[in-house]
C-alpha cells in the first residue's frame, strides 16, 4: 500500500456526512460542559428510633467490656505503671548525663514524691463520705428547721440560745 492509498477514518468512512460528524461533536461538547443537575448532598430522617432491637450486643473495638472495679483496677495500674517508668526514665537519663550522680541520692530523691504519693492515696482510701440516711416515718410528720444562735461568756460559762 502506498501512503496515498492507507485507509484514513473519516465521515465517510464510518457512515456520518461532515456535517453530522460537526453537530455529533458539538452535541458531545454542550453535553460534556452542562451543569449538573441538582441532588441532595444530605438526608435527614426524622423518624423516631426504636428504644431496643432485636440485635444482640457486640463488643466495640478498644478496651473489653468488664465490671466498674475492673475498669478502675486497670486505670490504676495504668497510671501507676506510667508514673514508674517515667520516674525512673529521669532517673537513668540524670545519672548517664551527670556521669556523677550517685544511684543511692537518685534513689532517695525519686522515691521519696512516690511514698509521698502512696502515703496520700492510702489516706484518701480511709475517708470515705458519709453514708446516707434513710429515714421512713408514718403518721403525721413535724419538721423544726429552726437556726438557732449560741453565744457562751463568762468565765463560768453559761450558753444562751437564742432563735
Amino acid at each position: 500500500m502506498t501512503p496515498e492509498t492507507t485507509p484514513t477514518t473519516s465521515p465517510a468512512t464510518t457512515g456520518m456526512t461532515e456535517d453530522e460528524a460537526t453537530a455529533e461533536a458539538r452535541r458531545i461538547i454542550a453535553d460534556a460542559y452542562r451543569p449538573a443537575p441538582e441532588t441532595p448532598t444530605a438526608h435527614r430522617d426524622d423518624t423516631p428510633l426504636p428504644r431496643y432491637g432485636s440485635t444482640p450486643p457486640v463488643a466495640q473495638p478498644g478496651r473489653p467490656p468488664m465490671s466498674q472495679g475492673a475498669t478502675d483496677a486497670s486505670v490504676l495500674m495504668l497510671s501507676g505503671a506510667a508514673a514508674t517508668s517515667m520516674t525512673g526514665l529521669t532517673a537513668a537519663v540524670l545519672m548517664y548525663v551527670s556521669q556523677t550522680a550517685n544511684p543511692v541520692v537518685c534513689a532517695i530523691v525519686f522515691g521519696a514524691p512516690t511514698a509521698f504519693v502512696l502515703a496520700l492515696a492510702k489516706l484518701a482510701k480511709r475517708a470515705q463520705p458519709a453514708p446516707d440516711i434513710h429515714q421512713h416515718y408514718e403518721g403525721p410528720v413535724y419538721q423544726d428547721q429552726r437556726n438557732v444562735r449560741t453565744t457562751t461568756r463568762g468565765v463560768w460559762a453559761k450558753t444562751n440560745n437564742h432563735q
